[in-house]
């Protein structure tokens, strides 16, 4: 019996696996879009419904809490059941849900299309990790193949950013979050014919059991710490509102920590962080995804009620952002290879940190042109960025066995999504938006110098 950490063996041989890369980095560049598409509209769809502001809050963080919240369980699935059966089952929540959201006649349907949207993508995003192994089972090709793929999230967000804004000025909001459902509807017939099967070695390995109370436990947690942190936003942190679920989500992770020592197989094995270039690489990819969500939010205010930009132009003034994320992501590999993903990494972050410097010195002054105020820091924040992220991804799943390689998926996925609620509300606390980006800055200045400890 070949031994249980061994790379799933595809069903057949597979002769270019450029298709199914391309496959696979679409679907989780959409499930970002899916994260950022709404954020544009909102005022839009608040219009439409008639929505106070704490509805349009929640609305705009729905998707992300279930997303966060399950992405742990979606991982051992994974390990469990092989990826692409995985990927499957999330691929047709994920698309139903996406149907209703478009075609949601009130606030209560579109809530809920949200939340069943992160729940898909929950079981998707860590699936498609699995399946990545299976594609690229030596060690060197799956180095460049995560590296790659550490840039695909921040691709999403910043798509999601642009295209919603175009095409709700020019069609509507409905249309602008139907992306997602093309996308799902072209992917499933695709998935079969690109997509190696779960092969003997998958199911003759030791399959984790599901941690249902484990994945209970923390999606709640999860959820409820997330959700009084996203209500900071329009609440003090005084607040009963806000310190509720903060204190209610912090004794289910505490008694999340208690089931998990206990459980014969824990939803997060107690040993998988302890690997300080997987921790380091965590971080990194919090703190990246942290900054550019708050450069994206505090930016897009800034020109729309500042600046009175409309959303058409507020998008396109990311364009720049975008370009230089695309130059940036396809250099990210060869770096990765002839660096380290450390040295890369950090310095991305050293990169990224002179952009949050810029934009916060003169991306918020009214006086100071576009193209010397804000476009230098939204040109050096993406490519560090893009550096960053492959590195971290890298750091973040490298030295992981293959049968665990969908909770790797979900750990890093994890640290993706709920960075940047943490993290954009505690920079929210510190200030205004410029002490927002200078305090990001910092934080990007200050975790730099910390990879050189990842390069052993």
């Amino acid at each position: 019996m070949p031994p249980v950490d061994a790379a799933p063996a595809p069903s057949g041989p597979v002769r270019d696996t450029r298709p199914s890369f391309a496959l696979l980095g679409s679907l989780q560049v959409t499930l970002i879009f899916t994260l950022a598409a709404v954020a544009v509209p909102l005022p839009e769809i608040g219009r439409c419904f008639g929505l106070a502001r704490e509805e349009l809050i929640l609305l705009s963080a729905a998707y992300g809490l279930t997303f966060a919240g399950l992405l742990l369980f979606g991982g051992r699935l994974a390990d469990r059941y092989g990826g692409r059966r995985t990927l499957l089952a999330g691929l047709l929540l994920f698309g139903a849900a996406s149907a209703a959201v478009p075609l949601a006649p009130g606030y209560a349907t579109l809530l809920t299309a949200r939340f069943a949207q992160g729940a898909g993508a929950a079981l998707v995003a860590p699936a498609a990790m699995a399946v990545l192994r299976t594609l690229f089972p030596e060690p060197p090709a799956y180095r460049r193949a995560v590296a790659a793929w550490g840039g695909l999230s921040v691709l999403g967000a910043t798509a999601g950013t642009l295209l919603s804004g175009v095409v709700s000025a020019l069609l509507s909001w409905r249309w602008a979050l139907a992306a997602p459902l093309a996308v799902t509807a072209s992917a499933l017939p695709l998935v079969p014919r690109l997509l190696p099967a779960d092969g003997p070695r998958v199911r003759a390995a030791r399959r984790p059991r599901p941690d249902v109370p484990g994945a209970l436990l923390a999606t709640a947690g999860i959820v409820s710490v997330s959700y009084g942190l996203v209500l900071t936003d329009a609440r003090p942190w005084t607040s009963g509102r806000v310190l509720g679920p903060l204190l209610a989500g912090g004794v289910l992770l505490a008694v999340f920590v208690g089931v998990e020592r206990r459980a014969a197989d824990p939803l997060l094995p107690p040993g998988f962080l302890r690997d300080g270039r997987r921790a380091l690489g965590l971080v990194a990819t919090a703190l990246t995804a942290a900054g550019t969500s708050t450069v994206f939010v505090l930016l897009s205010l800034h020109l729309q009620q500042e600046r009175n930009w409309s959303a058409l132009c507020a998008s396109a003034a990311f364009v720049p952002f975008a370009a230089a994320l695309l130059v940036s992501g396809r250099a990210a590999g060869r770096l990765v290879a002839r660096y380290g993903p450390a040295a890369v990494t950090g310095g991305g972050l050293a990169a990224g940190a002179a952009g949050l410097g810029l934009l916060a010195l003169t991306g918020l002054d009214d006086g100071v042109p576009y193209g010397y105020g804000v476009l230098p820091g939204l040109v050096l924040l993406p490519a560090g960025a893009a550096a960053a992220f492959a590195g971290a991804a890298v750091l973040a799943t490298d030295r992981v066995p293959a049968a665990r390689t969908g909770l790797a998926g979900g750990v890093h996925n994890t640290a993706m999504e709920v960075g940047p609620t943490v993290v954009f509300a505690l920079l929210l606390a510190t200030g205004g938006d410029r002490a927002s980006l200078a305090s990001a800055a910092g934080l990007f200045a200050l975790a730099a110098p910390l990879l050189r400890l990842a390069r052993s």
